[in-house]
């Protein structure tokens, strides 16, 4: 099951109590305040994890706690630190702050590590050197350990492709992604037979030797119709998947069985681009007349060719059943990836040119005071 929005709590371990303790034994002449310090609560991190392709994992399972740090103990015994928990996430993930909407990472690269959840600090107890002074020997003083850090967080998964095909219901877009790559989805003669995202790895130059030829992603989005950013049909759900392409292919029915408008039908779905999202609007396109074997009266195909060329569109001319115009479709495909800008490392969910790291990556600082 595809599951791109989960929201979930993550709460850090609390912090280990502060022991208070004397050393009282006969042979210990310099015995006094012993009480270990309590140890710090786990963290909780989230990681990216390229072999996830979905949050079916967070759709059932929402709440997540580390481990407590353990109590201090006598004999200046420091209590062990609470383990820490990872929480795996697809590649294209953004985590937001669920109370206030906001965009606290993005994985956009497989192996990065984000701290959801700080673990509490463990209590510091009565032993040297904390509460000892000359004028105060046999301290009672003792703290008890902080909670840790809890937050409501929702997790929205964008697929990372570089092609995103957009098109209504039936307009060929699954037939095409399993005709120029390995992808299987679902195909049948009626509207709104994708319901989710698919990806595929397209080659653009089969014969180039292994490793050298072009190679990009497409995503088949789910089809939309007029009136979808007010939630008609499927809605703008999916689209949050194409707002990480660099290019998109927009497939347009011209066959005769279809008799729908072309052009009236790409002003539509360029109105539901730019109602969801202006950045989409603004992404260069490629319109692909589909179904070309069925296609025997070319009036429309030829009105939707002289509506691109006056706006000065790419276009191209397709049959996925018979496979002509497929190759030099892919072939434009990478030609126009190869002259746009490539996105430089992670892009953050607030648009910005460098990742924004909401917490450091690894293991917590020295500064916290961790109990050895």
């Amino acid at each position: 099951m595809f599951v791109d929005e989960a929201k979930i709590l993550v709460k850090g371990g609390d912090g280990g109590n502060g022991c208070m303790a004397f050393r009282r034994e006969k042979y210990v002449p310099r015995g006094g305040p012993s009480g270990g310090d309590g140890g710090n609560g786990g963290d909780i991190y989230i990681e990216s994890n390229p072999n996830d392709n979905t949050l079916l994992r967070y759709r059932y399972n929402r709440e997540f706690r580390a481990e407590r740090g353990r109590h201090g103990e006598g004999s200046d015994c420091h209590g062990r630190r609470g383990a820490a928990m990872t929480l795996p996430v697809p590649v294209g993930t953004v985590v937001f702050d669920d109370a206030s909407n906001e965009p606290l990472f993005d994985f956009t690269e497989p192996g990065q590590r984000f701290r959801a959840a700080r673990g509490g600090r463990g209590g510091r107890g009565n032993g040297n050197p904390h509460f000892v002074r000359p004028w105060h020997q046999a301290p009672r003083e003792h703290e008890d350990g902080q909670p840790g850090e809890e937050r409501h967080l929702r997790l929205e998964l964008k697929l990372l492709a570089d092609v995103g095909l957009v098109g209504f219901p039936n307009a060929g877009k699954s037939t095409l992604i399993s005709r120029i790559s390995a992808a299987r989805p679902k195909i049948a003669a009626y509207p709104f037979t994708t319901l989710e995202p698919h990806l595929g790895v397209v080659s653009a130059d089969p014969g180039a030797a292994p490793g050298s030829g072009r190679i990009f992603v497409v995503a088949d989005v789910p089809g939309l119709i007029e009136g979808a950013h007010e939630g008609a049909g499927l809605g703008t759900r999916f689209l949050k998947h194409v707002e990480r392409t660099r290019l998109i292919a927009h497939l347009v029915d011209t066959s005769d069985a279809s008799d729908r408008d072309p052009v009236h039908d790409v002003e539509i779905i360029e109105h539901e681009l730019a109602a969801f999202s202006p950045s989409l609007a603004e992404k260069p396109v490629i319109i692909v007349a589909t179904k070309l074997d069925a296609t025997t009266d070319r009036t429309r195909l030829e009105k939707l060719r002289a509506f691109t060329g006056a706006r000065g569109l790419l276009f191209h001319a397709i049959s996925s059943a018979t496979g002509e115009g497929i190759g030099a479709l892919v072939r434009a495909m990478a030609d126009a990836l190869d002259r746009l800008p490539k996105p430089a490392g992670a892009v953050s969910a607030q648009g910005a040119d460098q990742p924004r790291l909401a917490a450091p990556i690894g293991p917590p600082p020295e500064s916290r005071g961790e109990k050895r």
